[in-house]
């Protein structure tokens, strides 16, 4: 699923305001980094990571990284902080995030 530049930017709206939960540091992407990605994706949908100073991968590659092994897209990479979103697939989600439609001219 490609997110559309009016998707990224409502995602990065939403992202602004939440705490960071994911924290890639010396020992980079391990399985249970990616079980932690996992979890959280489908409970938040959206979450915010950061990359510590004594990590190896930059935010871009660490952000791509968990995306491709959590089945994921990157909304934004700024810094050593990236956010990523994946649609839940639970129907007891409080609130759900809905992606504004891309609407094309007819």
């Amino acid at each position: 699923m490609d997110l559309t530049s009016k998707q990224r930017a409502q995602l990065r709206g939403l992202a602004n305001g939440i705490d960071t939960i994911v924290q890639v540091g010396k020992d980079g992407i391990g399985d249970n980094l990616v079980k932690q990605v996992n979890d959280a994706l489908e409970a938040r949908e959206l979450i915010k990571g950061r990359v510590l100073e004594n990590s190896m991968l930059t935010a871009r590659e660490a952000a791509e990284a968990l995306a491709k092994a959590a089945r994921a897209e990157v909304v934004q990479v700024i810094g050593t902080k990236f956010v990523l979103y994946r649609q839940s697939h639970r129907k007891d989600l409080k609130d759900p995030i809905v992606l504004v439609k891309d609407r094309k001219k007819q």
